[in-house]
């Protein structure tokens, strides 16, 4: 809960005392799921710009209780806007997906997903539940295997927007900057 806003119940601090942390974290390849949760998912929320979903996804991180990551690549390996298949069809008020998601960091153990998916309006971040109807799991054989990954299967899975649309592609730029600022400072003390 280092970054996370005090009024989502973290601690409110910047992205400096965050470096701190994961210089440290690196210094001694501490094999947890922090960097998947907070430099990928939390932060994919935050950016999202949804405040209902601030308040109900971000507590659970920041205590420590939910184990988040963020599901963007797939077979092409790309991180970006145009590598992504994946489709969200509205069903109701929310959204059910439907493909998969390739090298999902801490895929295996996470018990919350934000997925970005393909919708008629363009991209969405979406909130899937790791229990959820339809989303099946299979752990990656990795060369790291301090850094696991998963393979992520949708079939008609249940999902909730997070965010506008229209905001999704900004949103995920900001992300990925943060993230590979945060991968940067845990990688500083191996270099």
């Amino acid at each position: 809960g280092l970054t996370i806003p005090e009024e989502y119940g973290g601690s409110g601090y910047t992205y400096v005392e965050l470096i701190v942390v994961l210089e440290e974290m690196g210094k001694s390849l501490l094999c947890a799921p922090y960097f998947s949760t907070v430099a990928l998912a939390a932060n994919a929320i935050l950016t999202a710009g949804d405040d209902a979903a601030k308040k109900e996804l971000l507590p659970g991180i920041a205590s420590g209780e939910t184990i988040a990551t963020l599901a963007l690549t797939e077979d092409n390996g790309r991180w970006d806007v145009d590598g992504i298949q994946l489709k969200a069809t509205k069903a109701g008020d929310n959204y059910r997906l439907d493909g998969h998601k390739m090298f999902v960091i801490d895929g295996g153990i996470a018990n919350l997903f934000i997925v970005v998916a393909r919708t008629d309006d363009g991209i969405g971040f979406f909130a899937v539940e790791g229990d959820a109807s339809g989303l099946t799991r299979k752990n990656l054989s990795t060369m790291d295997q301090t850094r696991k990954q998963a393979r992520l299967d949708f079939d008609n899975t249940p999902a909730r927007l997070i965010g506008a649309t229209a905001e999704a592609q900004a949103a995920l730029t900001k992300t990925l900057d943060l993230a590979a600022v945060a991968l940067a400072a845990r990688s500083k003390v191996l270099v």
